[in-house]
């Protein structure tokens, strides 16, 4: 499992533009006929997270719960 840190520095916002199917496929509904929706949807999140904060991804920390 990969491990990350960031460096929030208070309450800030990130503002992320889904489309219908990918905001209901992050709720857990499945989309058969297009299983990258959800994967979609989950790099928009992450990319507007990285652009707004200070993260740093963590490669060499790997553990097992």
């Amino acid at each position: 499992m990969n491990s990350s840190t960031a460096e929030t520095r208070g309450k800030g916002k990130i503002a992320v533009e889904l489309t219908p199917d990918e905001a209901l496929a992050l709720t857990g509904v499945e989309f058969n006929g297009n299983p990258e929706v959800k994967a979609a949807a989950r790099r928009k999140i992450r990319n507007a997270f990285e652009k707004t904060f200070d993260f740093q991804h963590q490669d060499a920390v790997d553990y097992q719960q």
